[in-house]
């Protein structure tokens, strides 16, 4: 532990905010070390006669500054050098945690015994070219033209030889940027975006500009001020649900976004993974702007986790370098897991999978609004999770702490966010990622702590 300690003489109003600046102060001129361990709140309370709730309250500016890092069980620790970002949900499930962090659809026996029968399908049916070739245009040109159908089930009218095929929307997404917007472009982003969009972005050497949102989504002109303010090389966009806020974007909001992209002339990416489960929706924006925008949609979030495969329809501008862009990075969608796609599409159990997971959302719902009630969040009856605000001076990353130490994993909403300005504390809950009795269990949990008043987490050193 650190011998520096903070100058109780110097603090002033509000005393956490001016504790912060004596720790940032020392941070930076080399008297806290990286890794240097800070006492513990109630020690430093103590010692500088304050309340551990400013304590608190100081240990957490810093943490959101990225001065230091808290880890539970541990202590605070100076953090000086650059860390990668965290993901939102756990890497692995641990012990009796409650996880309803991760992004899962609901899944029960009938999704195992479906990818049984499936590869006991193909270990009779699987085609030597999905076996023995090197080659895409060997394996996929039967698998595209399946695709175009499935896409048109999504609104979208595409040729097949506008379709790539990739390992789910993550490669759908990371092809996408690579074709659109070299590196040092600027990509526009609603201000709370995909999670693997931030740190994607930043391998990619790409600069990300995080715009206004409303109850639909991005705001038309604040994506028109920003091409007017600088270059702009694309605009990503969840306009169906799967935005952590669970909004949906009206048919007028798609054609005023379409409209703005080409009048600035800007490529569209479209990330609409939930495609047909989402009910009553407006076509996709490629529709609307099909000479410019890069459609992803998938399996994994409607379907089974393991249908690790996606579409990714480009315009004709885009598909030369699409197709590039997958080779070195993907060379190919796996053949395997795209026969099971092809079959499931062609046969109709795609989407008996899609309409099983619309109603076994509804009972996640009803469990919602139960436990939740009285609560202000968003949802929609096809999310696969809520967005709670957290008001009444809750901290976010204390919020979601305190649910882990009562055994609920819940994803932060810092790890969404994109833009400073307007920024709420929120949090996102998975609700396909466990049982009904655990999802019962957990959202009560939640709702108390965000009921409560905010608690300053102590840490046991």
């Amino acid at each position: 532990m650190t011998n520096w300690r903070p100058d109780p003489s110097q603090l002033r109003r509000p005393a956490y905010l001016s504790l912060a600046e004596q720790i940032a102060s020392a941070i930076t001129d080399g008297k806290l070390v990286d890794g240097a361990r800070l006492p513990p709140h109630r020690k430093m309370a103590d010692d500088l006669k304050l309340s551990v709730q400013t304590v608190s309250r100081a240990y957490d500016e810093l943490i959101r500054r990225g001065l230091l890092s808290g880890e539970i069980g541990r202590g605070s620790f100076v953090q000086t050098r650059p860390r990668e970002p965290e993901p939102p949900y756990l890497p692995e499930r641990l012990g009796e945690v409650i996880d309803l962090s991760i992004l899962k659809p609901v899944c029960e026996q009938i999704h195992l015994e479906k990818m049984r029968q499936a590869f006991g399908w193909l270990s009779e049916n699987l085609p030597s070219s999905s076996a023995l070739s090197f080659r895409p245009n060997m394996i996929f040109p039967r698998h595209r033209v399946v695709a175009a159908e499935w896409l048109a089930r999504c609104g979208l009218e595409v040729s097949p030889l506008n379709i790539s095929l990739t390992n789910g929307a993550t490669s759908g997404m990371t092809v996408a940027l690579m074709s659109v917007a070299p590196p040092g472009s600027t990509i526009a982003t609603e201000a709370i975006s995909h999670h693997t969009l931030v740190p994607l972005s930043s391998y990619l050497g790409l600069h990300l500009e995080g715009l206004a949102i409303d109850e639909e989504g991005m705001i038309p002109d604040a994506l028109d001020e920003e091409c007017r303010k600088g270059p702009i090389r694309a605009v990503f966009l969840q306009p169906s649900v799967i935005n952590p806020m669970a909004a949906l974007m009206s048919e007028t909001r798609r054609r005023k976004l379409a409209e703005v992209a080409a009048r600035h002339d800007i490529a569209i990416i479209e990330n609409d993974i939930l495609g047909p489960m989402v009910e009553d929706r407006a076509p996709p924006i490629a529709a609307f702007a099909p000479e410019r925008t890069l459609y992803v949609t998938s399996f994994t979030k409607i379907t089974v986790p393991g249908l690790r495969i996606g579409y990714l329809a480009a315009p004709d501008r885009y598909v030369a370098a699409v197709a590039n862009r997958h080779l070195v990075s993907n060379w190919m969608a796996t053949p395997a897991i795209a026969e099971i796609a092809t079959r499931w599409v062609s046969d109709g159990t795609a989407l008996d999978l899609v309409n099983w997971q619309r109603q076994a959302l509804k009972s996640r719902h009803r469990i919602a609004s139960e436990m939740l009630s009285g609560l202000s969040y968003r949802d929609h009856p096809q999310s696969l999770h809520v967005w709670l605000p957290l008001i009444g001076g809750h901290v976010e990353e204390t919020f979601v702490s305190q649910a882990r130490l009562h055994g609920v994993a819940i994803a932060p909403g810092t790890s969404f966010r994109t833009a400073e300005q307007g920024w709420t504390p929120a949090v996102r809950i998975s609700l396909g990622s466990t049982n009904e009795s655990e999802l019962r269990t957990g959202l009560g949990i939640v709702a108390s702590l965000a009921q409560g008043s905010p608690e300053a987490l102590l840490l046991a050193i």
